[in-house]
């Protein structure tokens, strides 16, 4: 595949990703390297279509156990940055993951659990998610910022999706600042926008304290850490692991 194929084919993908959430998706002005100049393309519009929530299937496996529990009056409380809620506020079910955007076991939930997930639980109300920024390295650290950055609620739903589910193409970049450039230019951010962004050091220390209240006051050593109504469970959960879990708490 050529390189400008890759390109296209890249840039339709992030914008399928980001339209839902109303963010202006153009393959216009690709970021390279400094030295590299800026390509011409056109602009990517995406349909979508709305299909009604499929009833959830029976678990076929068993909930695995969970490493422990928390108080969820402490877990919900006010964080250094507010919490961004997928799905209805009031579900009975509330899931809190702890993730780190260059985390490959995150990634892999994202990916492979999360769109069944939403299709069978937060879709239809019983549950809800909130992503917590949980940094290991300063590529997550840029990547949470950014996803922060992008405006709205919705926006930066929307970017956590795309970072992830593209992580291959930043977080083991050469150059990730060139990389994650890329993305905030797809988002409609300017280069002015990425700088002030990932210069803000308030923000910066934001996403900071958020991954030391989760270490110091929930025992978060891992990414994915998940807690479902106070339970804890770590690593990337299979959908039907992960649907069983939700179920037991229904």
């Amino acid at each position: 595949m050529s390189s400008a194929t890759s390109r296209r084919t890249l840039a339709f993908k992030i914008a399928a990703l980001l339209a839902s959430a109303g963010l202006v998706a153009s393959t216009g002005g690709l970021a390279q390297a400094a030295s590299a100049s800026a390509e011409a393309a056109t602009e990517i519009q995406v349909a979508q279509s709305e299909t009604a929530p499929a009833t959830p299937p029976a678990p076929t496996v068993e909930a695995p156990a969970s490493s422990g529990s928390v108080d969820v009056s402490k877990l919900m409380a006010e964080g250094p940055l507010p919490d961004i809620i997928v799905g209805d506020p009031e579900a009975p079910v509330t899931i809190v993951e702890y993730a780190s955007m260059t985390c490959g076991h995150c990634a892999n939930f994202h990916v492979n659990s999360l769109p069944q997930l939403k299709k069978d639980f937060i879709d239809t109300g019983k549950a809800k998610l909130i992503i917590r920024e949980f940094p290991f390295d300063p590529r997550a650290l840029a990547g949470a910022m950014l996803a922060r950055c992008t405006g709205d609620d919705a926006k930066r739903t929307a970017m956590v999706d795309v970072l992830l589910e593209q992580q291959g193409e930043w977080a083991r970049a050469e150059n990730a600042s060139a990389a994650l450039l890329k993305f905030a230019k797809l988002a409609g951010m300017s280069q002015d926008d990425f700088t002030a962004c990932l210069n803000d050091k308030e923000l910066q220390q934001k996403v900071v304290e958020t991954q030391e209240r989760g270490q110091n006051e929930f025992g978060v050593n891992a990414t994915p850490t998940f807690f479902v109504n106070g339970d804890k469970y770590s690593g990337a959960l299979g959908p039907d692991e992960m649907a069983a879990v939700i179920e037991s708490h229904l």
